[in-house]
């Protein structure tokens, strides 16, 4: 899924920002926020991404599955990533 055209994205310590060029809006993502767009940018699906997390957090396998969709769908809701 790659990014809207006006959008940017900047690495970071603690994660990743990403800022919307023509709002001006700006979202800032942990390090498990960051790890799942970068595997959505690399062209992993969803199910990839929940299947990598699952297995880098097996205590939370449980979780990450809704996390990430709800994760997923708020990128789209806010024309982050292009469906």
């Amino acid at each position: 899924m790659p990014l809207r055209p006006h959008m940017t994205l900047t690495e970071t310590e603690q994660g990743m920002v990403l800022l919307d060029e023509a709002s001006g809006r700006y979202w800032t993502l942990n390090a498990t926020g960051a790890a799942v767009l970068r595997m959505l940018l690399d062209g992993d699906s969803v199910e990839d991404a929940v299947g990598t997390l699952r297995r880098r957090h097996p205590d939370s396998a449980e979780r990450v599955t809704a996390d990430v969709a709800a994760f997923v769908r708020s990128l789209r809701d806010a024309e982050v990533i292009v469906p």
